[in-house]
């Protein structure tokens, strides 16, 4: 058995991609959803920071490499079917910190009330002053 062989447990899709949610460390909230390929896995677990695989770019995505909001990993863990990864981080660059492209702190900011879709968390930073 090689040191590589943690990777060859996990059920990789037929796109060789894994779902994985980023979770606050201490906070528990849910920050973000992403994917995963091999090399992005083995990189996080490497660096100790989240990479992801970017579906839209085709290419590795080192989460905050644009914005500075980067994710320290503390630990990786896999469901018990070895489909979905649960990264538990600390989310840097801003405080709070700031997981989400839109400048908010998680991806899931939007509420259903009502029958229809409301943002519940505030901007904590304006989108168009983290990205060039």
């Amino acid at each position: 058995m090689g040191p590589m062989n943690w990777l060859n447990e996990v059920k990789w899709d037929a796109q060789g991609l894994v779902p994985v949610i980023a979770q606050e460390k201490d906070t528990g909230d849910v920050l973000m959803f992403a994917w995963m390929d091999r090399e992005a896995l083995q990189k996080t677990a490497e660096l100790g920071r989240a990479v992801y695989f970017s579906r839209s770019r085709g290419k590795l995505w080192f989460k905050g490499e644009e914005s500075g909001h980067v994710q320290t990993v503390h630990e990786i863990r896999i469901d018990c079917d070895n489909d979905v990864l649960l990264l538990k981080v600390t989310q840097l660059g801003h405080d709070p910190g700031i997981a989400c492209h839109t400048g908010r702190h998680s991806c899931f900011y939007s509420v259903l009330r009502d029958g229809v879709w409301q943002p519940a968390d505030p901007v904590l930073k304006d989108p168009q002053t983290i990205y060039k």
